[in-house]
């Protein structure tokens, strides 16, 4: 069977689970009283941010009962894709093969595989950073083993902040250029010293160079756009944060529930740290002394009617399942290298093997063979018809491993923390992006935001949506992923009732329909008794169930939730009691989503998360989020690191136009240098007229270089030189004329010429510079 844990808290999961916002102009997104139900019913709604409890979690299980059924694993359903992939590197991300070294090298090249990094090779980022001098060979080698060091020696303690100077302690000074290389590279691209540890807080809020940069807008605070503004003030950018909604976190918002006596954190948004192995947000975790608590993988499933699903049923159809996943796998493999770009909907092809090998013919098997593809479908926020078959695992290779985790008080500790101190902007929805050659301008709620870069993170929802206008339109190739790419729909019921009625045990349970069509519904509960603080229970609507949920009344959806759980627990002898309050999401008619995560839809693959991640306008306008990670698409530590990517990108963008700048000033005096020489013997004088006259020309028809100097008081200097290009005889006529004004009415009007400074002299006055340079004397 299908763990929830895996395709349930997706390895595409955490930004997974989505709620909708108070901003909803929807006539059902309000706090409803109901009148069959003691609590108050209601669709999320963002009242900008319930402050979420900090006590220690509290199990009040004051009716303890465990399910009865038969205690399963469900095991994770997204690892086919490695088998397509031709890219050996894509392995070694998961198997180091460093041979001879000593033991805490191995460890340390286990922790840099852990975030990312190849065992044997560079990463693109290191590549394009030049990190090294030559690609392959033993400097290489030896800059991977620095940087694995750094970067295992600052992971031990997270909470300080590592400088060069420690990074070089116990690296042989023969070594250092590559320290110099290794510790930039990490510090830049957000792999050491980030997170929220006072040291490091502290240190991040100055420059780390002492260089003051570019003007930053950002576009969005949720989880990308926070880390990104975080890391670009430490870089010396100055940043703005422009938010629609009236709280920070985007798709990660939890809320605070309560009644009777009791209190629960929520999350309705992004939930489940699906791995934690090199997971930034366990780093967080770490720092601010949040603990962890694993969601156990046991999940019991449960017939309509309330019964247990037999054992053996279960684990054959579980095995059924995951033949037919095997199956597709070999039949994409061959169909891609045969026929290219033929692609179709996964759930077709797994319907044809299953009518074919005649998997799940009966009622009991039917249903359990919906129930995992509900999860699948719960994995990635889409309906099986609309899952490309070819490519929708095609992030398993990168996926992190280790525990999923519950962070106690909900994922929005993480967001408070990481909002302090920014300067974001509320109640601003964004209408327009306007950039160009000079910088960029962003309009919202009727202002205009102007910077030299700006950086946009809004969900893929938005975008296909068309709610934001660039000028001029983003390039087709971009355009073009954003319709292809899927952004699908999960919502959830949280209920917290008066007590704990289903046990401490377990963290998930399901539940199995007749219904084909609604097998989403309510398939999956996720239990956060040990974690929210109270006996809360979330109900997740997958699927095609999923977008249905959002026409249904929430008294009328949590009314369907117990009855299920009635069906469930009544049987048992234990009373399931009304809750105390409860919340149903609407994240399709959230207008600062329209949906919950990306996924890779029909005709999609990878390659659209990176072409949404480029930046457009010669690098003006820079795009993060989850739907720009290719690796780690719909997950929170996802959209985290799509934001210290950008940051990178960014900084990489402002010292590029910095150096090209300098080289343009450098140039700009050095040839106001040349001239102001040239000029101080020049072939006629009159005035304050000067001019130089071709030195391989007796012709009166050839080119002269003029030079008019005014003076004046209002002056930043003493005075100032325009130049322009006209012919011998002109210079002569000129300086036969009586008065600098007289000449000057002649220059423009007789004979058309407009001075001006020396850089914007034409290629010819160029070439003339050139030749008079060329036959003075030094």
């Amino acid at each position: 069977m299908e763990p929830p844990q895996d395709t349930s808290e997706n390895p595409n999961d955490v930004l997974s689970d989505d709620d909708s916002s108070p901003e909803n102009t929807n006539p059902d997104d309000q706090e409803i009283p109901s009148t069959t139900l003691d609590p108050p019913i209601s669709d999320t709604q963002d009242e900008s941010s319930d402050p979420v409890p900090d006590e220690q979690p509290q199990n009040t299980n004051s009716n303890p009962a465990e399910p009865g059924p038969p205690a399963r694993k469900r095991r994770r359903r997204k690892r086919f894709f490695t088998e397509l992939i031709a890219n050996p590197s894509f392995s070694k991300n998961r198997r180091p093969r460093i041979s001879g070294l000593a033991r805490e090298m191995d460890t340390e090249a286990l922790i840099a595989i852990s975030v990312g990094f190849p065992v044997d090779s560079l990463t693109e980022e290191e590549i394009e950073a030049n990190v090294v001098s030559r690609i392959g060979g033993q400097e290489q080698a030896n800059y991977i083993v620095v940087r694995n060091h750094i970067l295992a020696r600052w992971r031990s303690n997270v909470s300080v902040w590592l400088t060069r100077e420690h990074a070089l302690e116990s690296i042989r000074a023969e070594h250092k250029n590559l320290v110099n290389a290794a510790y930039n590279f990490l510090l830049e691209h957000g792999y050491i010293n980030f997170g929220l540890a006072p040291a490091v807080k502290e240190a991040k809020l100055k420059s780390f160079d002492g260089v003051e940069r570019a003007n930053v807008v950002i576009v969005g605070a949720g989880l990308s756009g926070l880390v990104a503004a975080r890391q670009l003030v430490s870089m010396g950018f100055k940043v703005v944060i422009l938010e629609g909604r009236t709280r920070p976190g985007g798709r990660v918002k939890t809320r605070k529930m309560k009644g009777d006596g009791v209190v629960a954190a929520a999350d309705l948004g992004g939930s489940v740290l699906t791995g934690i192995n090199g997971n930034p947000l366990g780093v967080l975790a770490r720092q601010m002394g949040l603990p962890l608590h694993k969601v156990r993988d046991i999940c019991p499933l449960y017939l309509p009617d309330g019964k247990a699903v037999d054992a053996d049923v279960d684990s054959r159809i579980e095995v059924s399942f995951n033949k037919l996943l095997d199956r597709v796998c070999k039949l994409r493999h061959s169909m891609i290298e045969e026929v290219k770009s033929v692609d179709v909907p996964l759930g077709t092809a797994l319907e044809a093997f299953r009518s074919v090998y005649k998997v799940a013919e009966d009622s009991q098997e039917s249903m359990l063979l919906n129930w995992h593809l509900a999860n699948l479908e719960y994995a990635n926020a889409s309906l099986m018809a609309n899952l490309s078959m070819a490519y929708w695992d095609q992030d398993d290779p990168y996926e992190m491993g280790g525990d999923h985790c519950f962070i106690p008080g909900g994922n929005e500790r993480f967001v408070r923390a990481l909002a302090e101190d920014l300067p974001i902007f509320y109640g601003r929805t964004v209408q327009s992006i306007r950039y160009g050659i000079d910088g960029v301008r962003v309009y919202a709620g009727g202002q205009e935001f102007c910077g030299d870069m700006a950086l946009c993170t809004v969900p893929l929802g938005v975008l296909k949506k068309g709610s934001i206008e660039f000028v001029p339109e983003l390039p087709q190739r971009k355009k073009d992923a954003i319709q292809r790419l899927g952004f699908g729909l999960l919502n959830k019921v949280a209920m917290l009732f008066p007590y704990n009625f289903w046990g401490g045990e377990i963290d998930t349970f399901g539940h199995l329909t007749e219904d084909p069509s609604m097998r989403g519904e309510f398939f999956l509960f996720y239990s956060y008794s040990s974690v929210s603080g109270g006996p809360l229970l979330v109900a997740l609507v997958a699927g095609d169930a999923a977008i249905k949920f959002e026409l249904m009344s929430p008294v009328e959806s949590v009314k369907r939730v117990l009855n299920i759980l009635r069906g469930i627990f009544h049987p048992k002898g234990i009373v399931v009691p009304d809750p105390v309050q409860a919340v149903c999401t609407r994240w399709g008619k959230d207008r600062f989503t329209y949906g919950s995560y990306s996924h890779v839809a029909i005709g999609s693959s990878g390659d659209d998360y990176d072409i949404l991640a480029e930046s457009v306008g010669d690098g003006r306008v820079f795009f993060a989020g989850e739907a720009t990670n290719k690796q780690y698409p719909a997950t929170m530590h996802g959209a985290f690191l799509s934001g210290m990517r950008e940051a990178a990108n960014m900084l990489r963008v402002a010292r590029r136009r910095s150096l090209v700048l300098s080289d343009k000033v450098n140039n700009d005096l050095e040839k106001c240098d040349t001239l102001d020489k040239l000029f101080e013997n020049p072939d006629l004088t009159f005035g304050n007229f000067s001019a130089l006259f071709d030195p391989h020309s007796n012709d009166v028809g050839s080119h002269a270089l003029i030079r008019v100097k005014f003076h004046g008081d209002k002056l930043n200097s003493s005075h100032l030189c325009l130049y322009g290009l006209i012919t011998k005889k002109q210079a002569i006529q000129l300086s036969e004329m009586n008065g600098d004004g007289n000449r000057m009415n002649s220059l423009h009007r007789d004979f058309g010429v407009k001075l001006v400074g020396g850089k914007g002299l034409s290629n010819v006055a160029e070439l003339l510079i050139s030749r008079i340079k060329a036959a003075k004397p030094t």
